[in-house]
């Protein structure tokens, strides 16, 4: 353990952490047993593991979907300005839609992002023009539709 600026102590991981970690990534509904295994320990030390790195959030087991496998063929990214009202209150209740996959606040031209999935161009026409028009303080919209998928994955972050 190591002291955080204001004095408690913080978790910092060690290899059979961070390789514990890594095995979660290669396949996250890897059982403790198999881990244990892998790694040449016992399930009950790899489960003690686990449940530190999820309590010190250093690490979640989380289920991931991918937009194309579960039908959703659009995916937009789409600037918003908001006038006249708190943009981190407009951006909570944007949260709020299920078609919004991530909202965020950023600089530069635009004060919020959105991420949104949409099957159909009517759906996304719906959401656009009876769900975002209702939501007070959105004053302009910019999307950006992709056309192109490169690289996507969630499940990445940085190492530790």
């Amino acid at each position: 353990m190591s002291e955080t600026q204001e004095g408690a102590p913080s978790f910092v991981p060690d290899e059979l952490d961070l390789q514990i970690i890594e095995l979660l990534r290669e396949d996250g509904r890897m059982s403790t047993q198999d881990v244990a295994k892998r790694l040449g320990s016992t399930s009950s030390t790899i489960r003690k593991r686990i449940r530190r790195l999820e309590d010190a959030r250093a690490m979640r087991v989380v289920a991931v979907t991918d937009f194309s496998a579960a039908g959703y063929d659009l995916l937009l990214a789409i600037g918003i300005e908001v006038e006249h009202y708190n943009a981190e209150e407009v951006g909570r209740k944007l949260a709020e839609l299920p078609e919004v996959f991530s909202v965020t606040m950023t600089t530069g031209p635009h004060d919020l992002e959105i991420l949104v999935a949409a099957q159909t161009f009517e759906q996304l026409s719906t959401f656009l023009h009876e769900e975002v028009s209702q939501i007070p303080g959105i004053g302009r919209l910019v999307p950006g539709l992709t056309v192109e998928v490169y690289k996507y994955q969630s499940e990445m972050v940085p190492q530790l």
